[in-house]
């Protein structure tokens, strides 16, 4: 498995973390004083998934320019004309 594969199922299992801790934490609003602790549970899950994010997002371009390709010359090779 190459480097892009692990970082996207990082991302994929991080995100099912996100969503276990925001449901932990709407469920602890329940209570009468609710724990600190619970509230920042969703944090260090969020925050790597902001990072494998951007280089998911960034990925695409940056595999576009280390082939040499401009955003012009994509948009021309996809509609089907040519200079």
């Amino acid at each position: 498995m190459n480097w892009n594969k692990w970082i996207r199922q990082i991302h994929r299992w991080l995100s099912i973390a996100f969503t276990v801790a925001v449901i932990a934490n709407i469920a602890a609003m329940g209570q009468e004083p609710p724990p600190v602790w619970v509230g920042l549970l969703a944090l260090l899950p969020l925050i790597v998934l902001l990072l494998t994010g951007l280089y998911l997002f960034v990925l695409p371009y940056a595999t576009r320019s280390r082939r040499g390709d401009s955003p012009t010359e994509q948009g021309a090779s996809m509609s089907g004309t040519s200079r």
